[in-house]
């Protein structure tokens, strides 16, 4: 199992970017590989990425989430293996720190040696720094989701 953890700072309130954090198919515009995601309902997603040229289709679920706090998932199919969870803290007004962390599971030679060489966290903190732009730029979420989803077993 790999773990990559990235963090960084955002200019805008807590509660935009939680509140964009939680518009999952709005992830391919910022996130590169991520090609698209369509909420199923309150609890799960349905993902297609491309990475280094290697096409995926899983579902995952939502494990936790607590509005301006956190978000939790974890994979249920496919043949794509991860976990992860964002959490959002409030550094003023108008200030918020983003932790992206994400474990998963390199499949083939490939996967293996891009882990190894550390792509997947220059992957990470492209995408959390395409996040920024997206929602620095914006000044304001494209929309929100507020419900909370009590924490679930592993």
């Amino acid at each position: 199992m790999s773990t990559v953890t990235e963090t960084i700072d955002v200019h805008v309130p807590v509660q935009t970017a939680y509140d964009q954090w939680t518009q999952f198919e709005s992830f391919p515009q910022f996130m590169s590989g991520v090609e698209s995601i369509r909420q199923v309902d309150d609890r799960h997603t349905h993902w297609v990425t491309k990475v280094g040229g290697v096409r995926r289709e899983f579902d995952a679920e939502i494990t936790e989430q607590r509005p301006d706090e956190r978000i939790a998932w974890k994979s249920t199919d496919g043949d794509t293996r991860h976990a992860g969870v964002v959490t959002f803290h409030r550094l003023g007004d108008t200030d918020t720190r983003v932790t992206v962390q994400l474990d998963w599971q390199p499949q083939g030679l490939t996967e293996k040696a891009a882990s190894a060489v550390g792509a997947d966290s220059m992957q990470v903190k492209a995408d959390t720094r395409r996040f920024k732009e997206f929602i620095e730029q914006r000044g304001t979420e494209t929309g929100a989701w507020r419900g909370e989803v009590p924490r679930t077993g592993s």
